[in-house]
């Protein structure tokens, strides 16, 4: 049982330091004036006593109450109950508090010596670590009735009984009834069960203030860690709005910080960078105007301010229109008969505590249904000396299909889903109402499905169960209560509060402690038994609307196991004709997880050894399985192919074997420490699980799953062992808890071995070039029970990850190998309850392991090279048009898709074309690829995709990986203004210095030194090649060679000192309507045509014939030169005029006449 208060203070207004009617609070008298053992004092109460300061007022106000929460160290909180009243006092005004007393002294002002009256706050305060609101709003009251109306009684035996005479018994105990001493007659009744919050109508008071929508929101935002600040003028609005709000969140705990009524001299707390979730005063609301990631909620006017630099994920669908929707239902019952005819009789509306405990009990459902499966998702690492349990996030977002649900996401990821693994995740403790509820949840959506009017009788039920807990008495107890009348707090002549006696009040409390007989009390009491939770529907049986996976198909897995099992029977013809078929299969989950399971049935030992063609076969096919993998593995593909990767194996010489892991290190996955952690607690649990099934089934002739005929998972063995702790010995407690660490021991040496497998890439002795680290995600995949903090957790300086540095992409040095491995095997080991002198020697192995297999990989990189190459197909070099080099040669590609083809289902029924399998080529026209599918089923057509060069406009170096020839080193991505995309990888065998000279006669090619170079001008006009100088030539830019062009067709520059312009010798002599372009008549007079050609010499005809354009005509066949025979000898249908000489036919160019 528990004391009902703590402590008892008197604050009053600090007069010394009065400044212009502002100061701050004092403690008057505090009771008792020691500490107690278990809850020490908590210092500057005085600050929440009077959240905007302590002020005199020249009104008499009317007594105020509400309530502060504060927090200690060990993040308890503590209930500070205020009762606030006025006395009177007679002051002598002071300076304000912007003047400067030394500089007013000096000056010799004269002090104002004046009395007037004023009104000072005093505060009667409460400090509990229960949540009775109410019982302290009474026994507040009656010693403030007791004071002001001199009723018979002392304050020091009133307080002495609230500190040591009333003692409430915990959450399920009987009703407490009791007396303080002044004739009253009170009752205190503990909820039922300690997990469910209470809320009396908190709920329905902010949901009615903020509206449905409004409150999902703030729902949403408190879920996902982001700030949230409440303001109003009311004190009681504030606390009860952050009660309200807290408790939407069961069955989290909120475990930030938490401050209903923040002092006004704390605001400054607001540029936090924690979340939070606080109330302010509105009369504050300028000091926090401009805070750029606090969301308000301003809840006298209903509105919700967001800013725009915050984002909050909502819930995913469709549980958040199926929650809307039973929020309206519960707030606006009278909706679905709002149209009809004839409108049944307006019934009684419920009362608020009622409806507040129904939209508790939408909020809780609506996590039931989000969370199924859950506890098929918790890890046990270790079951004695206590119980460690782990989540596994990956696993849990995979299976639900909530890998891109950012809500989802970021609730798995906050503090409050961790403390919540912590309280619910052992699989043997007491129970309550929501695992129940999370236990029949499937069967009730399954029954609403069939009849949607079950939805509100459903919410009802549990909304019954939350009203029972909060009053399980259903005959109210008559209180009896002491009031002051009404208006007696002004009056004019009031006693100033007296000064209670410190040992009187200690006298009684002791007196009272010794009285109560809290052992037989607590004797009545039946203590709460614990027994194994609910695990619920498994996760991989949870029936989900919103997942549409596309299951393979039973031929497609056939397929799959046939072409398997034809590469291990060496029939290698055979699994090459059903390969491509294979490969596209495997891009579902299910056809992966079936290659895993396939491929370890052929594993038969520790070690498979393969020969080169099959041994080609099954890294391919590991790498498509990987190539779809994220980074956090949520199918677990991943972790299934991490044995098996160190299991296929080839001989390339004598003593020198090269594994599979060599081949597949590229994949993202392996530099994630979120899956390392999830995959070394998954097999910690199986060997945990083995160590226990078989000594439980043996010895436990009662165990849960008996009879049942199925093998007992590893939550049900946990929960069989301990339930029966009490009764093990302690020699065997001991025997136990070393076989588990144990256990935890050689696994962790196992991964410690895998992660040097994997990161260590095969030619790490001769990689010469520098590139940047690849960085290690630092979220942990797993919630700890047993971790202190999260921020400790996930912090990078404290793992270590971004410590390491290389010359190597993804730390592949051997220094930063060794910090990343032992930084992992640290972390796993503490937090497996590992002894020191193990971890110890672990650090002391790893160096020597990741030298012995930087070592190994040297002989292997070796050998592997002197491999006879792999056979391909001959490159086929494309049909050219007229004119048309090739610049460079071909360059062995893989034509991959560009994401056009997935947008349909087409490419799901007929065999893809791409990707193709070919060469790219450079030409002084196009980027030509050719090729033909690397599905040598799909079709025997060549496919060919190419554009003109110089319409390239961007080019972009991508990383892709292809799973036909494992990995690919290099990707290029080129886009074309012709709406054309060529997306390539680069096959393994071309040496980046190949693949660096083709982007750069691309770039030559694409942007030519001389305008003639274009391939419009090919072999018509031959440019001298002349070396670089550092001046250009004279005509060298496309500037140079539009003046020259100009001056030889008769135009001259235009005098200016600004800028330089090309006129007509005669621009006098041509009508101004003639040589503006917008205002050109067509077509010309005889005359005029006559006087134009009468004009042009025989040079000007014979610098025409030498124009590009006209070399074009003759090129293609249009004219003849003049000096040609043919010219003279045949009738032309085109012949070169010089009608257009003085560009007033047409201002582009001479043109060619019929």
């Amino acid at each position: 049982m528990s004391r009902l208060a703590d402590y008892f203070v008197i604050v009053g207004y600090d007069h010394e330091k009065e400044r212009g009617g502002h100061s701050k609070g004092l403690i008057l008298q505090r009771f008792p004036a020691k500490d107690w053992p278990d809850t020490p004092f908590i210092d500057s109460i005085e600050l929440f006593c009077q959240p905007q300061g302590w002020m005199l007022s020249t009104e008499r106000q009317e007594p105020r109450f509400f309530v502060s929460v504060l927090t200690d160290i060990d993040a308890n909180r503590h209930y500070c109950a205020c009762l606030c009243f006025n006395e009177t006092v007679s002051i002598k005004p002071s300076k304000p508090v912007d003047e400067d007393e030394d500089g007013l002294e000096g000056a010799g002002v004269p002090a104002i010596s004046h009395h007037s009256i004023m009104y000072a706050p005093k505060c009667l305060v409460l400090v509990s670590r229960l949540d009775y609101i109410e019982t302290f709003r009474n026994c507040l009251g009656i010693v403030y009735s007791v004071w002001i109306e001199g009723i018979g009684g002392q304050l020091e035996t009133l307080v002495g009984n609230m500190l040591g005479c009333v003692h409430v018994p915990p959450p399920g105990g009987p009703q407490v009834r009791f007396s303080i001493g002044a004739g009253d007659r009170q009752a205190l009744q503990p909820p039922l069960t300690s997990t469910l919050p209470t809320t009396n109508t908190a709920v329905t008071m902010l949901f009615q203030q903020l509206g449905i929508r409004n409150c999902v929101f703030l729902f949403c935002a408190v879920m996902t860690e982001h700030k949230i600040l409440f303001q109003s003028q009311s004190y009681t609005r504030l606390t009860e709005a952050c009660r309200a709000l807290t408790a939407l969140m069961y069955p989290f705990k909120y475990s930030h910080v938490y401050i209903p009524l923040l002092p006004a001299s704390l605001v400054e707390f607001l540029s936090s960078p924690i979340p939070f979730v606080i109330g302010v005063h509105s009369s504050l609301k300028t000091d926090f105007s401009e805070q750029m990631d606090v969301i308000v909620a301003e809840l006298d006017t209903g509105f919700v301010v967001v800013p725009d630099s915050v984002v909050v994920p909502l819930l995913p669908q469709p549980y958040l229109d199926d929650t809307m929707s039973a929020l309206t239902m519960v707030l606006q019952p009278e909706l679905n008969s709002a149209d009809f005819a004839f409108p049944p009789n307006p019934s009684n509306p419920f009362p608020a505590a009622y409806v507040d405990k129904r939209i508790r009990a939408v909020f809780m459902r609506m996590f039931a249904q989000l969370m199924q499966g859950y506890r098929s998702c918790l890890t046990i690492i270790r079951i004695h000396p206590k119980p460690v349990i782990t989540f596994h996030k990956a696993g849990f977002l995979g299976e639900r299909g909530l890998v891109e649900c950012d809500f989802t996401t970021k609730v798995l990821a906050s503090m409050f889903f961790t403390g919540f693994v912590m309280e619910r995740g052992s699989p043997w403790r007491p129970c309550d109402h929501w695992d129940e509820l999370y236990a029949h949840i499937p069967e009730l959506v399954r029954q609403e499905q069939l009849n949607p009017s079950l939805v509100i009788k459903h919410i009802q039920d549990i909304a019954q169960v939350l009203y029972t807990n909060e009053n399980p008495n259903p005959q109210p107890y008559v209180q009896k209560l002491l009031k002051p009348p009404e208006g007696a707090f002004a009056r004019i002549h009031q006693p100033t509060f007296p000064t209670i006696s410190a040992q009187t009040v200690q006298d009684i409390i002791e007196e009272g402690l010794a009285k109560n007989n809290i052992k037989a009390r607590l004797g009545s009491l039946k203590p709460a038994t614990g027994r194994i939770v609910p695990i619920g529907v498994h996760i991989s049986n949870v029936q989900d609307s919103r997942q549409q996976f596309v299951s393979n198909s039973a031929r497609r897995l056939e397929v799959l196991k046939n072409c398997i099992n034809c590469i291990f029977e060496n029939k290698i013809s055979d699994a090459r004709k059903s390969l491509p078929a294979v490969l596209r299969a495997l891009k579902c989950r299910v056809a992966r997880l079936a290659l895993c399971t396939e491929l370890g049935n052929h594993v038969v030992g520790y070690k498979a050894i393969l020969e080169h063609q099959q041994f080609d076969l099954v890294v391919r096919l590991m790498n498509c399985a990987l190539q779809d993998v994220s980074a956090i593995d949520e199918f677990g593909v991943a972790a299934a192919l991490l044995p098996l990767a160190t299991a296929f194996c080839r001989k390339l010489c004598t003593g020198v074997i090269q594994f599979a892991y060599t081949c597949i290190q590229e994949h993202n996955v392996w530099q994630n420490q979120q899956f390392w952690e999830g995959a070394f607690y998954q097999d910690v649990q199986k060997d945990i699980k083995a160590l226990y099934s078989q000594h439980a089934s043996a010895t436990s002739e009662d165990a849960v799953w008996k009879g049942r005929g199925q093998e007992p998972s590893a939550l049900e063995i946990a929960a069989e062992q301990m339930r029966l702790l009490p009764s093990i010995l302690p020699e065997k407690l001991a025997e136990l808890t070393c076989s588990e660490e144990s256990t935890v021991y050689s696994q962790a040496i196992h991964y410690a071995n895998r992660m040097v497998y994997l990161i260590v890439p095969v030619d790490v002795a001769h990689r010469q070039s520098h590139k940047p680290p690849t960085s290690w995600d630092q979220n942990s995949n797993t919630n700890m029970t047993n971790r202190s903090s999260v921020g400790e957790s996930e912090s990078g300086s404290e793992s270590g990850f971004e410590e390491a540095e290389g010359p190597y992409g993804g730390n592949t040095s051997t220094a930063d190998v060794i910090k990343v491995v032992t930084r992992f095997v640290d972390r796993v080991c503490t937090e497996g309850g590992v002894d020191s002198e193990h971890v110890k020697s672990l650090h002391q192995m790893i160096p020597g392991v990741v030298h012995m297999h930087v070592e190994t990989l040297e002989a292997v990189h070796r050998e592997s090279k002197r491999l006879p190459p792999i056979q391909k197909a001959k490159m086929v070099v494309p049909t050219l048009i007229a004119g048309e080099e090739v610049l460079c040669e071909g360059l062995r590609v893989y034509l991959l898709a560009d994401g056009r083809e997935e947008t349909s289902q087409h490419h799901l029924i007929s065999p893809p074309l791409l990707p193709a399998e070919g060469a790219i080529f450079v030409t002084n026209y196009r980027v030509i690829f050719k090729g033909t599918p690397s599905d040598p089923l799909a079709c025997e057509q060549v496919v060919v995709r190419s554009f003109p060069i110089t319409s390239l406009t961007k080019e972009k170096k991508v990383s892709v990986q292809h799973h036909l020839y494992q990995w690919l080193q290099e990707g290029l991505q080129l886009r074309s203004c012709t709406f054309q995309l060529i997306k390539v990888a680069f096959d393994e065998e071309v040496p980046p210095e190949s693949i660096e000279s083709f982007r750069k006669t691309l770039q030559r090619i694409r942007h030519p030194p001389h305008i003639f170079h274009h391939f419009a001008f090919s072999g018509q006009i031959s440019v001298p090649q002349t070396p670089t100088q550092k001046n250009k030539e004279k005509n060298a830019t496309l500037k140079g060679f539009a003046k020259k062009t100009l001056m030889k067709v008769g135009l001259q520059q235009k005098p200016s000192s600004k800028r330089q312009k090309y006129v007509f010798q005669d621009i006098k002599a041509i009508p101004k309507e003639n040589h503006s372009p917008w205002r050109m008549t067509l077509p010309l007079t005889n005359d005029e045509l006559s006087y134009a050609t009468e004009e042009v010499s025989k040079g000007s005809l014979e610098r025409v014939t030498d124009r590009s354009y006209v070399r074009d005509w003759v090129r293609l066949g249009l004219v003849h030169p003049p000096s040609s025979p043919n010219s003279l000898a045949h009738k032309e249908q085109f012949r070169i005029s010089a009608v257009n000489s003085s560009y007033l036919l047409c201002r582009t160019e001479w043109s060619c006449r019929r």
